[in-house]
């Protein structure tokens, strides 16, 4: 998993557009040059300029984090076609960061949309979401009978806190404890997911994917299915 993903995007905001690469080493990590100024963080709704204080007044932050405008970038995603094996789709992405909404409030909002295109289909998520979690959970759902996503947030040995999780790049993978993994089945106690916590192997964007993928199954894990049940 250390090989650095280039994902083609665009920045959009008031003083107008610009297309842009991110690049992502599919953990905690995504760097991107906008207007000639370096950008870093772990998730798309922290990326904060590098090198000191924020730039001029052509960007808008909150917490020293870009906001006030809209971040699209494309990703490659792996989906498996019963009769076909694996193939490669792509998944579209757009956030909305809204304006900040006054000290300790927060953005006025933050919107999530993703759009899997294969085969001349697009299979998109409701409107509303915040985190990659339920877009993708909606995404696995409008995909035909025998199409299953292949990608980390669909993985036997991936789970969230149930402290809870931003908007992506807070998903533990638990490869190198499997068999432990294995009989998590809650928060609490020798079963429970805290117990396990501190042996996470490290944390992965859900789009990211390891040659040690297992498709989930059943209720597994302490967050259970993917796609979680309706």
């Amino acid at each position: 998993m250390s090989a650095v993903q280039r994902w083609p995007g665009r920045y959009t905001d008031r003083h107008g557009a610009e297309e842009i690469v991110f690049e992502s080493d599919g953990r905690e990590l995504i760097r991107t040059t906008i207007r000639g100024v370096h950008f870093e963080g772990d998730s798309m709704d922290d990326l904060g300029a590098l090198g000191g204080s924020p730039p001029d007044a052509s960007f808008t932050f909150f917490d020293g984090a870009l906001c006030s405008c809209l971040l699209e970038w494309e990703v490659p995603l792996s989906v498996a076609v019963e009769g076909q094996g694996v193939r490669t789709a792509l998944l579209d992405c757009a956030l909305r960061l809204g304006a900040p909404g006054g000290p300790g409030r927060g953005l006025d909002a933050e919107t999530l949309t993703t759009v899997l295109r294969l085969d001349g289909h697009e299979y998109r998520n409701r409107d509303g979401h915040g985190d990659f979690e339920p877009a993708l959970e909606d995404v696995q759902r409008r995909l035909p009978a025998g199409v299953r996503l292949r990608a980390c947030i669909a993985c036997a040995w991936s789970d969230y806190s149930p402290l809870g999780n931003g908007l992506m790049a807070g998903l533990a993978c638990f490869r190198d404890v499997k068999d432990r993994y294995r009989r998590v089945d809650g928060k609490h106690g020798p079963t429970g997911i805290f117990d396990l916590w501190d042996e996470h192997t490290e944390f992965v964007q859900e789009t990211w994917l390891c040659g040690e993928f297992e498709q989930r199954t059943g209720n597994a894990g302490y967050r259970g299915a993917f796609p979680a049940p309706n």
